[in-house]
């Protein structure tokens, strides 16, 4: 579990690495666990900025695989010390590692020069640059991407890198030439010999706060060690920053006490708020609003996305855009040509009179949030919603009751059993039969099975022309968004 000595100023190690060399220096990159979206992205990155860049991973998987191979970045699939062989001028060591990877053993004991992702993400592209980090629970992802798009319209090509892929350039990462470097700033630990969340390596001159709730319970012990994150990320931002927060939940307010920067609140019901959206009215496609400015209607918005959720990330935007000199007017024309993020809401297709949608939904706030946010952009029809637990977190006891919850905008729930893995404890696993029972005395009617082999034939005895697949998950659900549309055109 993280502790709060983790977020020292100097790592918590348990060797000592060697120095890394400037950037300049630096010529051969190797990144274990290149296909992860993350690594992948940094992958990209590194390529992009003229490095010789390969990697190893368990398994090379589309999508990260094929963009990678389109990159011309060579993937070993499988680990092996002799993917080090002739040493490269530097190993990045994903967080999934163990000391005793073979990989990562390798690169420990020939003392190969190593740093973790968030660490190697600001030794070669944030330093010099202004840093714009947005943090939170929920939201990051599709606002990082709508920041980093709204600075690229306003042609001060940003870099940046998102966990997630921009619908409009169908990229997650660019180096950029501009001044900006726009990042989200993830709390998960960085790596075996570094504990420390990977956002208090970032160092942001700026930085959005969209969300704060429990999560990632298999690194953090409670809501006390994960607020300190926070605490931690927000007070390592200068003066002259300015500190974005959702002025709508009291957790993200009260950050307010452990910065230095400036701050300033966003909000839709917070009087405090100086950031706000009035007049706002559902439209096909997604919503428009008027943005207010302590009290000052400055710009009318266009925002093609449905949800409250999606409205506050738009707010969060706007707030810290303004601040770094766009106008009003710049950012809206952002905003209309923003085409959102893959796997947010994404449409897959629709077959049989069925929409296929995909989410990469998976904490039990963000699971409503999007039930929610689907039911308003397609209110005529019927949601049945199909969700995989799958991540580390997701899969804790400590969310049954949650999850319980989260459903009850649905017409229908269908759930796979989570999988038990090698560092899951019995008595804090969820229950998934607990959960679909509770589902279903709240009014949904709920299922449960295995995997998704299981449940897409349960599905075609259940969906019906006009109906929306809401299908839910941090992974690939094992292809079930296809392999259903392919069933329903059968």
């Amino acid at each position: 579990m993280i502790k709060l000595t983790d977020f020292a100023d100097a790592p918590l190690r348990i060797f000592n690495k060697p120095p890394v060399p400037a950037p300049e220096k630096i010529r051969s990159v190797h990144l274990i666990g290149i296909c992860g979206t993350g690594m992948g992205s940094l992958a990209g990155l590194f390529r992009e900025a003229g490095y010789e860049v390969q990697g190893s991973d368990e398994a090379a998987y589309p999508p990260m695989s094929t963009r990678l191979a389109e990159m011309g970045i060579a993937v070993q699939e499988g680990y092996d010390a002799a993917h080090l062989k002739p040493a490269p001028d530097l190993v990045i060591v994903g967080n999934a590692c163990k000391p005793t990877h073979v990989e990562a053993a390798y690169a420990r004991t020939h003392e190969l020069v190593q740093q973790s992702f968030p660490e190697a993400l600001h030794h070669f592209f944030l330093q010099g640059h202004r840093p714009l980090v947005v943090a939170g629970t929920h939201g990051k992802t599709t606002t990082t991407g709508m920041l980093a798009h709204a600075l690229r319209e306003a042609a001060l090509d940003p870099g940046f890198l998102v966990g997630g892929v921009m619908t409009n350039t169908n990229r997650s990462y660019a180096v950029g030439t501009g001044q900006h470097f726009v990042v989200e700033g993830d709390e998960y630990d960085s790596a075996y010999f570094d504990k420390r969340p990977k956002f208090l390596h970032y160092r942001p001159t700026s930085a959005i706060v969209t969300s704060m709730e429990f999560d990632h319970a298999d690194i953090y012990a409670d809501w006390d060690a994960y607020q300190k994150a926070f605490r931690a990320f927000v007070g390592s931002m200068p003066s002259t920053g300015l500190l974005v927060l959702n002025g709508d939940a009291d957790a993200v307010c009260d950050l307010a006490d452990y910065t230095y920067a400036r701050v300033r609140l966003y909000g839709l019901d917070n009087p405090d708020a100086e950031v706000t959206a009035t007049d706002v009215q559902t439209v096909s496609g997604g919503q428009t609003f008027t943005l207010s400015v302590q009290g000052e209607a400055v710009a009318t918005i266009a925002l093609p996305m449905s949800g409250r959720h999606n409205l506050m990330n738009a707010l969060a935007v706007c707030t810290l855009a303004l601040d770094e000199g766009l106008t009003s007017e710049q950012i809206a024309t952002g905003f209309a040509s923003f085409k959102g993020m893959k796997r947010r809401q994404e449409v897959r297709g629709e077959a049989g009179g069925v929409l296929v949608v995909d989410d990469f939904a998976h904490h039990p706030t963000a699971v409503r949030e999007t039930i929610r946010a689907v039911q308003a952009r397609w209110p005529e029809r019927r949601i049945v919603a199909i969700f995989e637990p799958r991540s580390n977190s997701s899969r804790r006891k400590i969310f049954e009751q949650p999850y319980s919850e989260a459903f009850d905008d649905a017409a229908l729930a269908f759930l796979s059993a989570p999988p038990f893995r090698h560092n899951d404890e019995a008595a804090n696993f969820m229950n998934a039969e607990t959960v679909v029972q509770h589902i279903h005395e709240r009014g949904t009617p709920a299922f449960l099975r295995p995997s998704a082999d299981a449940l897409l034939p349960l599905l075609l005895t259940h969906l019906r022309p006009g109906d929306v697949a809401l299908i839910m998950s941090n992974g690939s659900f094992g292809g079930l968004h296809q392999r259903l549309l392919d069933a329903l055109e059968r």
